[in-house]
């Protein structure tokens, strides 16, 4: 403002000095001295570390932080620079951390190199920055876990049973791909599949822990633990002992009616008492087709009053839709859209034998039109003997309770093609011993029926992987006879299925 003003102002200057000990012209400084004498006459990386040595776990990928620890880093991450770092102990000294980076090395080298500039206090309060390399030796050598699982791969420490009572697995099926996406047995020393579950077995007791503690947060389960001694030092009084978790989860699957008891159906306001199972979470989502009516069981309320399902999946019935008439508007209850109706429906299996037609209510009146087939619960025909119904004096039964539409007749024409997508699968053994002739026919089965609920409902199918299959050929007499209302996963929620092989990585070795 004083030069806009016009008045006069004097320029500052600075000053310089020559160095005591070379001579040439510097500006000043608390030393005296210029930053070649300065480096010449003081090092502050005397006395700091420049070689250190990380143990390496080449089975499980982890370093030792001492005096138990074991941290997880890939090379030049920020977690391995930290870890690097702190084996440095730079506070202690005396110096400020500037800067710091990796300086690039042959893999193969077990060599990690780390550039480091640091400052410091010198000589009348002159500070000094300073740059220097130190040199990390990487050995090999396994953890105590991995050690253990390399001598007998069968010593494990906890085991976690994870059981379901019920006739079919389709529930193991969405907990796999659940486990893969998450990544929650990467610990699992074995997986086993088991005659009614899946066994895990683990190296600690912590990964054990915490795998169930996943599983009862996708799943309704309760669960026990037990412990056996395996060994015991007197001299020094450390116990061994072998861990077991008992899983438990709940019998209540997807698309089975079910018969509330009476408490629990006045706890939840006079639901049902028959109701439709919607979703299986952590909880338990349940519909009343008859009047919309929904609510969610969480596991606690539902393991203080256990019960069963009337009728399950497996005893669907198909039929044939005549006539729908709407009762009421198309409505949003959790997430998924239901509208009342009038229908007239009929078995298919009775076509040609009688003319038996069922007049029922459903709550699938913004899915179905004349002409298409649906899948019910027959209970005109169902021999039920669930002493839950029985508690109900006045009940009246409706003759079929429709589920979902079916797309059956639409698959005829698909049957034997392969699909444009794919699931991976956990790594697990089989128990021969409990496994019978049509045991693994029924398992195809079962996973055909589970792959067809993923194309028919994005709800189901939304905390999976689902991978693109390099097989499927698209053609266009297939996109032509395939039904137009026929459910498919569309390519945008498909992922690409990367496969590294020791080849490529040798070739990107090559061209490194």
């Amino acid at each position: 403002m004083a030069e806009e003003a016009g008045m006069f102002m004097v320029h500052q200057t600075i000053g310089s000095v020559l160095c005591c000990k070379c001579g040439i012209p510097m500006q000043p400084n608390a030393a005296n001295m210029c930053v070649k004498c300065l480096r010449s006459e003081v090092d502050i990386t005397e006395g700091l570390k420049k070689n250190a040595i990380l143990v390496h776990c080449p089975e499980c990928d982890t370093y030792l932080d001492p005096p138990s620890t074991r941290i997880r880093a890939q090379l030049e991450s920020r977690e391995l620079l930290a870890f690097c770092l702190k084996k440095l102990k730079l506070k202690p000294a005396g110096v400020n951390l500037v800067n710091a980076e990796f300086i690039w090395t042959e893999p193969h080298s077990k060599r990690i190199k780390l550039r480091v500039r640091v400052q410091k206090e010198v000589l009348n309060g002159a500070i000094l920055e300073q740059a220097y390399v130190v040199e990390y030796v990487q050995q090999e050598h396994m953890c105590d876990s991995c050690t253990r699982v390399q001598a007998n791969p069968d010593q494990w420490v906890a085991a976690v049973q994870l059981r379901q009572h019920v006739a079919h697995r389709r529930t193991f099926f969405y907990l796999e791909q659940l486990i893969l996406k998450h990544d929650a047995a990467v610990r699992a020393i074995k997986i086993k599949q088991m005659d009614h579950g899946i066994d895990f077995f683990f190296g600690n007791r912590s990964h054990g822990v915490k795998f169930v503690e996943f599983v009862g947060k996708v799943a309704p389960v309760r669960s026990r633990s037990d412990k056996q001694l395996v060994s015991h030092d007197t001299k020094s009084n450390n116990y061994n002992y072998k861990y077991t978790f008992s899983v438990e989860i709940s019998p209540i699957c997807r698309e089975d009616l079910i018969c509330l008891p009476p408490r629990v159906a006045v706890s939840l306001g006079n639901l049902g008492p028959l109701v439709i199972c919607t979703k299986v979470t952590n909880s338990i989502a349940l519909l009343d087709p008859f009047t919309l009516r929904h609510c969610f069981l969480d596991a606690d309320q539902y393991w203080r009053t256990p019960f069963k399902s009337l009728l399950t999946s497996r005893q669907l019935v198909e039929y044939i839709v005549f006539d729908v008439d709407f009762i009421s508007p198309e409505v949003n209850i959790g997430g998924s859209r239901y509208a009342l109706a009038d229908a007239q429906v009929a078995r298919v299996s009775d076509f040609g034998k009688n003319d038996t037609i069922f007049n029922i209510k459903t709550h699938l009146g913004h899915l179905l039109k004349p002409g298409d087939y649906a899948l019910g619960y027959d209970l005109h025909a169902a021999n039920s003997n669930d002493m839950e119904l029985d508690k109900y004096k006045n009940l009246v039964i409706p003759e079929v309770i429709l589920v979902k539409k079916s797309y059956e007749e639409k698959r005829q024409r698909k049957r034997g093609k392969p699909r444009s997508w794919k699931l991976k699968s956990l790594n697990m053994e089989v128990d021969e011993t409990t496994r019978g002739r049509g045991d693994q026919e029924k398992s195809n089965s079962e996973y055909e029926q589970f792959l067809r609920d993923l194309e028919e409902n994005p709800e189901l199918r939304f905390n999976m992987s689902l991978y693109r299959n390099k097989e499927y050929q698209p053609s266009e007499m297939a996109s032509m006879t395939d039904g137009e209302d026929m459910p498919s996963i569309p390519l945008e929620e498909l992922l690409a299925d990367l496969e590294i092989t020791d080849a490529e990585d040798e070739d990107g070795d090559m061209r490194a």
